[in-house]
């Protein structure tokens, strides 16, 4: 647990903590890691307002200095806040969100790739249809092989950098819609799979609602009503804020 000191902690927070410690000034705080890291998901029972949301998701990355893993929480940001607010679909969100004028050109052309890929997947007429590890072929073609010098090189569509991460991201959501069905699929492709999964969760959570997530996962994990009772104590969600169809 991150409270007690004696949690896991991945390398940039540790990298950043060792910073702090060591008196490095605030503005040059966080390594140079590409990897995606969405942090801000409870910062929507906080703000309505998207410039906030925005101003939060790339406050919360100060453990990265890394542009590329900078620039998903603000797009991601934009996508929920039209979900929640807009009253846009999926497609309608994501693509929105995409065109916006405050969107960087390499999360663009990162999300057209996804949209692409989605609609490939779903063509009968294509090879990629046909396949039995559809996904996993999928999320492989959108981003390049890394070779490191190991026996074989590292497929970055699966792996950590957000060039691979952000646009798999947006495959599960589109292709599937439906929490429960993304977040299994996207179990199965492996990599870094839990870096999509908090984009994937945060989305389809927006779109769905909590009552998307299984009864019998409600009652199985172990932190399900810690957790809960902290999100009811958020701005947002309190009793009487008038913010219940969050």
């Amino acid at each position: 647990k991150m409270e007690t000191g004696v949690g896991w902690k991945c390398t940039q927070p540790r990298q950043t903590l060792q910073q702090i410690q060591q008196g490095v000034p605030q503005d040059q705080l966080g390594g140079m890691s590409n990897a995606m890291a969405i942090r801000h998901a409870a910062a929507f029972a906080v703000y309505s307002d998207e410039k906030a949301l925005i101003d939060a998701s790339t406050t919360v990355m100060f453990t990265h200095r890394n542009s590329h893993a900078f620039l998903a929480g603000p797009y991601l940001s934009r996508v929920v806040h039209r979900l929640l607010y807009k009253n846009m679909g999926l497609r309608e969100a994501i693509e929105s969100a995409m065109n916006d004028q405050g969107t960087d050109e390499f999360i663009r052309s990162k999300v057209k790739m996804a949209l692409s890929k989605v609609d490939e997947a779903a063509d009968p007429s294509k090879p990629l249809s046909q396949e039995k590890m559809v996904d996993d072929l999928a999320l492989t073609s959108m981003a390049r092989l890394w070779d490191v010098g190991k026996s074989e090189p590292i497929k970055v569509g699966k792996a950590s950098p957000t060039e691979g991460t952000l646009p798999g991201a947006i495959y599960f959501i589109l292709k599937y819609q439906q929490l429960l069905p993304a977040l299994q699929a996207n179990a199965m492709v492996g990599g870094d799979n839990a870096s999509r999964s908090i984009a994937v969760g945060m989305v389809l959570g927006a779109y769905e609602g909590v009552e998307a997530i299984p009864e019998s996962y409600r009652t199985s994990l172990k932190h399900w009503q810690r957790y809960s009772d902290w999100l009811d104590q958020m701005p947002l969600l309190k009793k009487g804020s008038g913010k219940d169809e969050l």
